[in-house]
């Protein structure tokens, strides 16, 4: 198994990278001034809002929103996973992908991954031995193809089987109960999960097992035994046949969300191979990028029973806020009592894929469902109308599809899109749930604030200007909100000041203390009188955050001296010496 890939080499990379020139083979650029421009790749637009910046290294569409580097530009636009986009990169750089100490584990992880895999080969080993197990997958109409491409298997019955392969160490034991495969008791006793059932590997963007799916072979509870959340497996972020569609088709029309294993395999049998299924939890945010990184099209499918349509609603639900443009997603609710297992292997894929073309787009299903029960001919239900519609429509972003969407909505109030638009953002102040928050004076906490902001905007726009620099005497003890994120930067980037601001960005972007921030701050300009002092604007920005935090603290002090208390001797030496202090501070600022 290969070892991680380095981050100083993914840095190295994106670097090396001409983000212009890459960009430039899969869209039409055109130069304005210092960048670039272009109609969005992932919004339908007339006028151009896609910037490309050379020298951040970094792209932005002011239309949709989207942003970041070449790596993230190439899994957007070509639909890659995070590997698969620095695999690419490096072969048009013409360079190896490097990986952390060859073929040796590299990682916790790694024994884990390797462990899952051997799991996996013997289940598939075992069920090639069971009469029983194969029976069943035949009953199901499994061909045994299908089964291998997805590396279907069988646990046997009893307690120990896991056991006495791998478990014969405390270290292996150890791994075990880290994959979730065996369990420990209150007496302390272990045993296997998984007992007597049909195992569906659940394999990553990578192909590596990350944990199992196990269905019972008659009629015992839990119908389905799903891993348990583990380091290198979470629920809300896999899809169970992700990996085999993606490899099936690298261009996915569209996905189909199912609900369970055998629906996915049960298609797939029938020449069906675009579907996938959530792994025992409800459509998730992280679901949804995964597979709108794959296609612009999902096809959610449910059953037609109250549990199917609950379970559709969250999804939408969860589908508006991804919802740019270019994306689409679909509903298709089954009869009552069926699956999509039950459909195509009844009547077959055609008979199926006819109903798939019936499925309802969100927009359809969203104003039909806003719209039961209320009667559209009172004026009272035209409002209540637009109050459903409120947060679902604020759930949308900014673009085309909500525009549209609001369109729609307002033909059927009978208001005009604009007047609609103007209702729906600005609830009326009198509803304590929409009542606006009252404006705060300004203060010193807030000007801070923005000095604070402005340095992050300057080390992010030009690493270079931390390369030599001084922090002022007393800044590294400040605790301000935004300090820590500021600090981390100045020091990244006076570690590496040719950085391009696009990577510097990227590599922050998790950074508890705002760091999704830094990519809109990246799009911001920022305007010096002279273009060769921004280790001057810099240095004089930090001044400025320490002589204001500073002042706070004097006054603080003199208010604490008037009180009852008064100051005790170390806030006596600390106010004696504060003046000083600042009296540099303002001498080196003029």
């Amino acid at each position: 198994m290969a070892g991680r890939i380095p981050q100083d080499f993914i840095n190295d990379l994106i670097d090396r990278s001409d983000i212009v020139e890459i960009l430039q083979t899969r869209i039409q650029l055109k130069k304005a001034g210092r960048e670039y421009k272009a109609c969005c790749p992932f919004h339908g637009e007339k006028t151009p809002s896609f910037t490309v910046s050379p020298e951040k290294g970094f792209y932005h569409c002011f239309g949709c929103g989207a942003h970041g580097t070449v790596i993230g530009f190439l899994m957007e636009h070509d639909r890659l996973e995070f590997v698969e986009a620095v695999e690419e990169l490096a072969s048009i750089n013409g360079v190896d992908v490097v990986h952390e100490a060859g073929n040796k584990p590299t990682t916790p992880a790694a024994p884990l991954y390797e462990l899952l895999d051997q799991a996996a080969q013997l289940f598939r080993e075992e069920l090639r031995s069971s009469d029983k197990a194969i029976t069943y997958l035949k009953q199901r109409h499994l061909d045994g193809e299908t089964a291998g491409r997805f590396r279907i298997g069988y646990a046997p019955g009893g307690w120990n089987y896991l056991l006495k392969h791998f478990g014969g160490s405390e270290t292996g034991q150890e791994h075990l109960l880290k994959t979730g495969m065996i369990l420990r008791n209150e007496e302390g006793r272990v045993y296997d999960r998984f007992r007597d059932r049909i195992m569906f590997p659940i394999r990553d963007s990578r192909g590596r097992v990350v944990g199992f799916g196990g269905r019972v072979l008659d009629h015992g509870e839990p119908k389905y035994l799903n891993s348990p959340e583990t380091p290198v497996f979470h629920k809300g972020r896999e899809l169970y046949g992700l990996y085999e569609a993606r490899r099936a088709n690298r261009k996915l029309k569209h996905l189909l969300v199912v609900e369970g294993y055998m629906d996915v395999v049960a298609l797939a049998c029938h020449g069906i191979n675009n579907a996938v299924a959530t792994l025992g939890t409800a459509t998730t945010t992280d679901h949804l990028q995964r597979l709108f990184r794959a296609t612009n099209e999902i096809i959610f499918c449910f059953d037609g029973d109250r549990a199917g349509r609950d379970a559709a609603w969250r999804a939408l639900q969860i589908t508006l806020p991804e919802l740019r443009e270019g994306r689409q997603a679909r509903f298709l609710f089954l009869a009552d009592g069926q699956d999509p297992d039950s459909v195509v292997s009844e009547q077959g894929a055609e008979a199926f894929n006819q109903q798939l073309a019936q499925s309802l787009p969100l927009s359809d299903y969203l104003l039909q469902q806003l719209k039961s029960g209320i009667d559209l001919s009172s004026v009272d239900g035209l409002a209540r109308l637009a109050e459903l519609a409120r947060p679902m429509v604020n759930l949308i972003p900014e673009g085309v599809y909500r525009e549209l969407l609001l369109g729609r909505l307002a033909d059927e109030i009978g208001l005009s899109t604009q007047r609609l638009a103007t209702l729906l953002d600005n609830p009326p102040a009198a509803n304590p749930t929409y009542a606006a928050p009252r404006s705060k004076p300004k203060n010193t906490t807030n000007q801070r604030s923005s000095h604070i902001r402005h340095a992050i905007k300057l080390v992010l726009h030009h690493p270079a200007a931390a390369k030599d620099l001084a922090l002022p005497e007393g800044f590294e003890a400040l605790t301000n909100p935004g300090i820590s994120l500021l600090k981390e930067l100045l020091t990244a980037a006076a570690k590496t000041p040719k950085m391009k601001p696009g990577r510097l960005a990227e590599n922050f972007a998790e950074h508890q203390d705002g760091g999704r921030a830094l990519q809109t701050l990246l799009t911001q300009e920022v305007h010096l009188d002279n273009e060769s002092n921004w280790d001057i604007e810099l240095r004089d920005t930090l001044n400025a955050i320490l002589r204001e935090a500073l002042e706070y603290r004097h006054n603080e002090l003199i208010a604490q001296a008037d009180s009852p208390d008064g100051l005790s001797d170390t806030e006596k030496t600390e106010f004696r010496e504060l003046p000083q202090q600042l009296a540099r501070l303002r001498h080196g600022i003029s």
